[in-house]
């Protein structure tokens, strides 16, 4: 379980091909020790580390598999070595949840359709499948490529988010393209009440 509030950005260093899955190498400077088994989420989608290569005061070198079905339903398939990555330590239960409850399991990709700049903050547009519609409110709140944000202007398919200066310097927001594929995970709260309207449809 995480909340959406990035703490660090990691480098891909390099990525393996392993039958149909991939391997990914990271680096990144962790405000704590990680361990093997332990899971992390990067760009939103949850990863277990394989193994650790080298961790200390410079950094830590680790692994992660991405298997087919992640690749197929995540921007991971698009990933190669120099990229950078939001990354998140999970939840600790002492914890303050300055976000909302993101499990990192990401349920669709979006596209990056435009992007305002108004006075220091920043409007991204973003496009989506439609079927996903319902569990978009305004004011609601969405994660996008691991970062807890606020929904407004929701539409069928499109919705907006609003971008201030530290999200902006602190996570891979400030590289995004108009075009470029996101990691969408939608409201836990709102995926259980879709469900629920659906087996209520079938009785």
């Amino acid at each position: 379980m995480f909340t959406g509030i990035i703490t660090q950005l990691a480098e891909v260093k390099a990525v393996k091909q392993e039958g149909e899955n991939r391997v990914f190498v990271f680096s990144c400077i962790f405000e704590e020790p990680i361990r093997v088994d332990q899971s992390i989420a990067h760009n939103g989608v949850c990863l277990t580390v394989s193994s650790i290569q080298s961790q200390d005061k410079n950094g830590t070198i680790y692994e992660v598999v991405a298997v087919e079905e992640t690749l197929s339903k995540t921007d991971l398939r698009y990933w190669e070595a120099g990229k950078f990555v939001n990354t998140e330590l999970c939840l600790k239960m002492n914890s303050r949840l300055d976000g909302h409850f993101v499990q990192g399991h990401v349920d669709t990709i979006g596209i990056v359709k435009d992007i305002t700049e108004r006075g220091g903050s920043w409007i991204f547009l973003f496009e989506f499948n439609t079927e996903f519609a319902p569990l978009l409110v305004d004011k609601g709140s969405i994660t996008i490529n691991g970062v807890s944000l606020t929904i407004v202007n929701a539409n069928v398919s499109t919705f907006s988010v609003t971008i201030i200066p530290y999200t902006f310097e602190h996570t891979g927001f400030r590289s995004l393209k108009i075009g470029d594929a996101v990691n969408l995970e939608f409201d836990i709260l709102g995926k259980y009440l879709m469900r629920f309207r659906q087996l209520q449809e079938k009785k």
